[in-house]
């Protein structure tokens, strides 16, 4: 889908006395929100993108755009990244199945697409001056900035960490900035940052930076455990060369079936965590997410692969899919790094071609049952119950592997 234009023409400068023009990353949070008549102040004309990766809904698009309008942006697009997330991340990701230190998701993905919008529409308009509404404390400014000198030599400017400069109450100077000038800001952005894409909603800011159990504003589209359906959900996934493609025989674009995992998962309050992890500048991060979609889809890949890949496989290629998040999450997307890790990763799901069922009665999800021509089965044997081997042959392969070990302790047994 093309970049769907809001008010002026999107295709030619718009004039303005300096001839300073600026393309700003916008949500229409309330970081973005500030970036715009902050950057007018300083005479640029600004020109807002923002990515639709599919986590918002009709309403909330519509709202993005009038808000950029409001608040006097020179011209909006709007870009469909839907498609473009499930391939270069989502696949990617569910073939490393890890995520960062463990757990995060790493949901804030749909920044480097970002990027790589706001560079198009830049070209559209003839300009090099590049904006976003990172903070000067958080991970997103290092993804933004790398992402950006990787692409192309594009001025940078980031006005929230100017502000920092000054002031240090940053939420609260953004939000008397607006309502002084007659912008109003939602509740809710009063209170936390919330990101919201195809892959999730993390929210921060309020109780949870302050280390104090969420509060029931700081909730995304899980559901509570009181308003979990009684009846348990199942639901199967068909996979071919490690790539969900079925959703209960329906085949459909990835980003669609991720988008209805999230709706049905989210009503069992699936994928809900609260995460604190290393940043990339090495602060302590702490936010709450909601990914019921990628959880129930790693739950389903994992067990796949779990059945079909080697044991050398699995052993291996957790280390190789630890450090791609690693790259992933500290900003290096467009390191060939990560590439290379991609290329292994792409060769190991040759074989990960089935169906999986996954059931959930609520917060957990559990892959219940595997079907796939690939399963590593030994013909005449099943794990503690049978076995096409006898006695003497156990007895002298344990005999064998572990006699390093027997050794050591016959040598130093006092």
């Amino acid at each position: 889908m093309p970049p769907q234009p809001a008010f002026p023409n999107p295709q030619s400068p718009i004039p303005n006395p300096e001839g300073k023009h600026i393309v700003l990353a916008f949500s229409g949070g309330l970081d973005t929100s500030f970036c715009v008549p902050y950057l007018k102040e300083r005479g640029w004309a600004v020109h807002t993108v923002f990515a639709d990766t599919g986590g918002v809904t009709d309403g909330e698009r519509s709202y993005i755009e009038a808000r950029a309008e409001e608040l006097g942006a020179a011209s909006h697009v709007t870009i469909d990244g839907g498609p473009a997330l499930w391939n270069h991340f989502v696949k990617p990701f569910v073939w490393a199945g890890e995520g960062y230190q463990g757990q995060y998701p790493l949901l804030v993905s749909d920044r480097y697409l970002i990027v790589e919008a706001a560079i198009k529409r830049a070209a559209e308009l003839g300009t090099r001056a590049i904006a976003h509404g990172c903070t000067g404390m958080g991970n997103d400014q290092v993804r933004f900035d790398l992402t950006v000198k990787a692409l192309g030599d594009f001025e940078i400017v980031a006005p929230i960490r100017e502000i920092q400069k000054e002031h240090t109450a940053v939420r609260a100077y953004e939000q008397e900035y607006l309502e002084q000038r007659g912008f109003a800001v939602r509740a809710k952005q009063q209170a936390y940052t919330i990101n919201e894409n195809l892959l999730g909603v993390t929210l921060s800011g309020g109780e949870i930076d302050r280390w104090q159990a969420p509060g029931e504003g700081a909730r995304g589209w899980c559901k509570a455990r009181e308003e979990w359906p009684r009846e348990p959900l199942r639901v199967t996934l068909g996979f071919v060369g490690g790539e969900a493609k079925t959703l209960d025989g329906e085949r459909l674009a990835g980003h669609m079936l991720l988008a209805k995992l999230n709706h049905a998962f989210a009503q069992y309050g699936v994928g809900r965590g609260l995460y604190t992890g290393d940043t990339t500048i090495g602060l302590k991060g702490r936010i709450v997410y909601e990914a019921p979609g990628l959880v129930a889809l790693l739950a389903a890949h994992r067990a796949l692969e779990e059945a079909v890949l080697s044991k050398q496989q699995n052993r291996f290629k957790a280390d190789v899919a630890r450090k791609w998040v690693e790259l992933v999450y500290e900003g290096f997307f467009h390191d060939p790094l990560k590439t290379d890790l991609e290329a292994f990763l792409a060769s190991s799901q040759r074989c990960v071609e089935g169906e999986v069922t996954l059931e959930t009665a609520g917060g957990k999800v559990d892959a219940v049952a595997i079907d796939s021509k690939h399963i590593l089965n030994a013909k005449g044997a099943t794990y503690a119950q049978a076995a096409d081997w006898g006695v003497a042959e156990a007895e002298g392969f344990i005999k064998l592997y572990g006699m390093s070990s027997t050794l050591w302790a016959e040598v130093n047994r006092k």
